[in-house]
């Protein structure tokens, strides 16, 4: 779907492919990602969505300019780069030995000076990152020795404790059981609601419908980018999972769900 032209663009690349050693993982993408809304990035296993999203954060060369509010990334310093942009890999590597309320602060390290103590800003950012995680009270347990869902909970808050105004996250979802789903699709909206922009790649594809936009993946391209609730969306989405899901409304919803197999005839209508 083509971006309105006076529509503010937060982050957004353009680029005749990427390369991971000597494979083509993408080809030829022009992403222009809204400002103040919130698109997730889906597609089958392997289609190159958190490749995507590495590039949008500048954690991986393409062939071809990544801006970042209409300015190339690689004009950014890297310290007012960080203040704007913050990031969650998918499965990132923690300091284990560090107790909760450090590692979120850790978050902190743009807005001070080399070496300077933490603020009463910074201090004040990550209790209010704990809370919106809901796991103040795990602040005082080493990273360590949390669950998987605790361990998660901690690294979304140390994104959101950046208080950056564009937020990319890799598979955020990763080990959270339903109301902590509940609890960060609150606090993406909030984001939103702020004025910032969250940009997430999700495989919880119930998840991702609930979304302002879809952005589809399918090897290597990106074959659909819309607003979540038109039925073209919902049609490329089917389509990128070879027809195996079906999108449905419920009640004010829209929930993907896998296809039994008597529909799967039924797929173009």
């Amino acid at each position: 779907m083509p971006m309105i032209a006076t529509e503010k663009i937060a982050v957004s690349v353009r680029s005749s492919g990427t390369r991971i050693g000597k494979a083509q993982i993408l080809h030829a993408i022009d992403v222009r990602l809204a400002a103040a809304r919130w698109t997730a990035i889906v597609g089958p296993n392997g289609a190159g969505k958190s490749t995507l999203l590495r590039v949008l954060a500048g954690l991986l060369p393409t062939d071809g300019v990544v801006q970042l509010h209409g300015r190339p990334l690689a004009d950014w310093p890297a310290r007012e780069r960080a203040r704007q942009l913050a990031w969650l890999g998918q499965g990132e590597a923690g300091a284990e030995d560090l107790i909760a309320y450090d590692v979120v602060l850790l978050g902190r390290l743009p807005h001070r000076a080399w070496l300077a103590p933490p603020s009463e800003a910074d201090h004040a950012a990550v209790q209010q990152a704990l809370a919106a995680m809901q796991v103040t009270h795990l602040q005082a347990r080493r990273l360590g020795d949390l669950s998987g869902g605790e361990r998660q909970r901690v690294l979304l808050a140390r994104a959101l404790a950046v208080q950056a105004p564009v937020l990319l996250m890799d598979e955020p979802l990763a080990h959270l059981d339903p109301p902590h789903q509940a609890d960060w699709l609150a606090v993406a909206r909030a984001q939103v609601a702020a004025g910032g922009t969250v940009v997430s790649v999700l495989h919880e594809l119930g998840m991702a419908l609930q979304a302002d936009d879809l952005l589809v993946v399918q090897g290597g391209r990106v074959v659909h980018h819309g607003p979540c609730a038109e039925p073209a969306t919902h049609h490329a989405l089917q389509a990128a999972f070879d027809w195996r899901i079906g999108v449905y409304q419920v009640q004010d919803r829209w929930v993907a769900l896998p296809r039994i197999p008597e529909e799967e005839s039924s797929h173009a209508d």
